[in-house]
């Protein structure tokens, strides 16, 4: 039996404590399903760099493609400017690993908030595929006579037909596997954003050919959003670039029950991929016990996914359910009416009695 090796990366704030959370939930679904697994911790963080000036170590690249999978809490630290670690480990690690999908599915948990009149859980079920390694995030272009009235700043997004074409199949494959509505639906702004999008319009056409069983349509970004917020039931799956995807994501976590819920994953599809919380590392509650862990928990669920132990993926996405729709009083920090290591217990004692 293959023994899958994931990195553990606790990072900043809070992200240590969901990510134990996380690990707990791992244990109670490797024990009642049988599979093997091993951590390796890692230090990569904001109390690393303020203690060594180092971000990530030489090493660090080399090191992380040693294993199947890394799961990471949060990277940003109140006492390091914003940017530095965020470049310098989440982005230096998607792009260094070839990262090349962000996947974050958009699904409303029993019993958690929507700011969505009417909505529930049935019509809030969606995942977003998110270009991750081109776009404006390639960093091209420049600037000129900064802090002067003829000041120039130029950002350039970059698509490749490689990039692109691979991202759209992934796409295709992921809503084939899904399994739902079977339809796939193209976010971009081919009315404005005439060279990107006229490559993304044309490779998703062409790809579209190779899938006749799934349905397809396109939507500007700009009608993307205002259906995700009337209309959320319309999606299946969402393709899109780097930008956009960054934009429409966020949106889709609010209306999913926030931050505390979203988790998210960047993939590579032939190499390691890593999962994450979206919520950040939230340092006002460090060491207080009342972080709700169930975004940590849901990346894990994201990452047993793509280990391929599918139906622990399944029993963990069962039991966050269970918790929301029967335990929980609310997702907010301190309100959830249990501490942070109880709403973990939960998860994982449904996980061991299922």
């Amino acid at each position: 039996m293959a023994v899958h090796k994931i990195a553990v990366i606790g990072g900043d704030g809070t992200g240590p404590e969901v990510v134990a959370e996380g690990l707990k939930v791992l244990e109670a679904a490797s024990h009642k399903l049988g599979f093997k697994y091993e951590t390796t911790e890692f230090d990569y963080g904001g109390e690393r760099y303020l203690r060594t000036g180092e971000v990530l170590p030489e090493s660090a690249v080399s090191d992380m493609r040693q294993f199947d999978a890394i799961y990471l809490g949060a990277i940003g630290h109140p006492d390091v400017k914003p940017g530095i670690l965020e470049k310098g480990i989440l982005l230096a690690l998607r792009f260094a690993l070839d990262q090349y999908i962000n996947l974050r599915p958009v699904k409303l948990y029993p019993g958690v908030e929507t700011p969505l009149s009417g909505k529930g859980p049935e019509d809030i079920d969606y995942v977003v595929v998110r270009e991750n390694t081109e776009g404006l995030y390639t960093g091209a272009g420049g600037s000129l006579k900064k802090d002067t009235p003829d000041e120039v700043a130029i950002q350039t997004s970059i698509n490749t037909r490689k990039g692109v074409e691979r991202c759209i199949r992934y796409a295709f494959e992921y809503c084939k596997k899904r399994n739902r509505e079977k339809q796939l639906t193209l976010c971009g702004k081919t009315n404005v954003l005439t060279h990107a999008f006229d490559l993304w319009e044309r490779a998703f056409n062409d790809v579209a050919k190779e899938y006749p069983d799934i349905k397809t349509d396109y939507a500007h970004v700009d009608a993307t959003t205002m259906w995700m917020v009337k209309n959320p039931e319309w999606f299946d799956v969402i393709v899109t670039d780097n930008m956009f995807g960054d934009i429409i994501t966020d949106l889709g976590a609010m209306t999913q029950g926030g931050m505390g819920i979203a988790a998210g994953g960047n993939i590579n599809p032939e190499g390691v991929s890593m999962f994450e919380p979206i919520g950040g590392s939230a340092p006002k509650y460090t060491g207080q016990n009342v972080i709700n862990p169930l975004a940590a928990i849901g990346a894990l669920q994201m990452l047993l996914e793509v280990l391929g132990e599918q139906e622990a993926a399944d029993l963990v996405d069962k039991a966050i359910a269970y918790v929301t729709g029967e335990k929980l009083e609310s997702m907010g920090a301190g309100r959830m009416g249990y501490s942070t290591t109880e709403v973990g217990d939960l998860v994982a004692q449904f996980v061991a009695d299922a």
